[in-house]
């Protein structure tokens, strides 16, 4: 498609129809000198689509922000916002975010689609023993379920997989978001709200008075949240969250190095699920002898999780409560049969779910 040629409202049309249509999980838009470099992040890595002209992506960029009610007139600091638009049987979910670069605003697109969002624990493609822990873990009465890894990485997804599964069987579930990314029928979602000091701690400790089985944190970000959290943990919640850590194990000195206490912690802590998104082999390079370059894109047809598990077992308990290192936790651990995103990753290759290079691109 010739995306140079058009002018920014027959652009942002077109781009919003193709990105639905092949999967696009995000559009960035990139002023150099003369043009505007146009990359999308698909199956989790960026590849440039086009060169625009100026022209054009200023027409974009205002109808992009009339949109999403962004100040027309401010291009000297960052916004956000969001909009909506209609695609074949869905309305898909936009958040827009600006910021001033040299040569002039810099504009990512993130797009929200439902059809994408909510997908059923098994379709995540976890291993089948990883599988059926998550589902042991979701019956649980009280406890903490983190999820971690970086932005991108699908713990959202997870996420909502997770409470999928919990949805509609005789449990309270309320979370609490920044921002809200889909709608989840038989769930209670709060969105969070900085300006008017609705925090994730604050929420957190106003959503234990509605009487809530399950709750969902966004993300712990400081002691306080992570100390209400563990805290609701201990007196017979369910309480999932997520954090940005490389592994499931430096999860532990992460929190205790916010400065929650080792003794309320310990006992909290159910499971770790750590991840990442590889690309998935097509049906053709999966084949004996296929000549695949696993540098194209071309050769992936698709995402899945690579993950790794750390349930936590009475040893593991005594270790954190003792403050031990992440070394020697996974020592112990593997111990009892955890294996790394790196050990899975290598299973994935044996069977011909994904190359190597993409192994290594997203693990540890």
């Amino acid at each position: 498609m010739d995306w140079k040629s058009m002018d920014g409202s027959d652009l942002l049309d077109k781009l919003q129809q193709y990105s639905v249509e092949e999967g696009i999980a995000d559009l960035h838009f990139s002023p150099e000198k003369t043009f505007v470099r146009l990359e999308v992040r698909l199956h989790g890595v960026l590849n440039k689509l086009d060169e625009l002209e100026m022209k054009n992506y200023i027409e974009l960029v205002r109808r992009v922000k009339f949109a999403s009610k962004l100040k027309l007139n401010i291009t000297n600091i960052p916004q956000d916002g969001q909009y909506t638009f209609e695609a074949p049987g869905r309305t898909v979910n936009i958040r827009v975010a600006t910021i001033p670069s040299r040569f002039g605003e810099t504009l990512t697109l993130r797009l929200l689609d439902p059809n994408k969002g909510i997908v059923p624990l098994e379709k995540l493609g976890f291993p089948k023993e990883i599988h059926e822990s998550l589902d042991s873990l979701v019956k649980l009465p009280n406890g903490l379920i983190l999820v971690t890894g970086p932005t991108g990485s699908g713990k959202t997804t997870t996420l909502y997989a997770l409470l999928k599964c919990m949805a509609g069987k005789e449990r309270n579930i309320i979370t609490l978001e920044n921002p809200i990314e889909y709608e989840l029928p038989g769930i209670v979602q709060s969105q969070i709200d900085h300006e008017h000091d609705y925090t994730f701690a604050n929420g957190l400790r106003s959503i234990l008075r509605h009487d809530p089985d399950v709750i969902l944190v966004g993300e712990i970000r400081d002691l306080e949240t992570a100390q209400t959290a563990i805290d609701s943990a201990l007196t017979g919640h369910l309480v999932l969250s997520t954090l940005h850590t490389n592994s499931a194990i430096e999860a532990i000195p992460r929190l205790l190095s916010m400065g929650v206490s080792p003794y309320t912690f310990a006992p909290s802590l159910r499971a770790i699920l750590a991840q990442r998104l590889v690309r998935t082999l097509t049906d053709e390079c999966k084949k004996d002898g296929a000549d695949c370059d696993p540098m194209s894109h071309e050769t992936y047809g698709g995402q899945m999780a690579l993950p790794e598990l750390l349930i936590i077992t009475p040893e593991l308990r005594e270790l954190i409560l003792l403050n031990e290192t992440a070394s020697t936790i996974k020592e112990q651990a593997q111990k009892e049969g955890y294996m790394t995103m790196s050990q899975w990753g290598e299973k994935l290759v044996n069977d011909k779910v994904t190359s190597m290079s993409e192994v290594m691109r997203v693990s540890i």
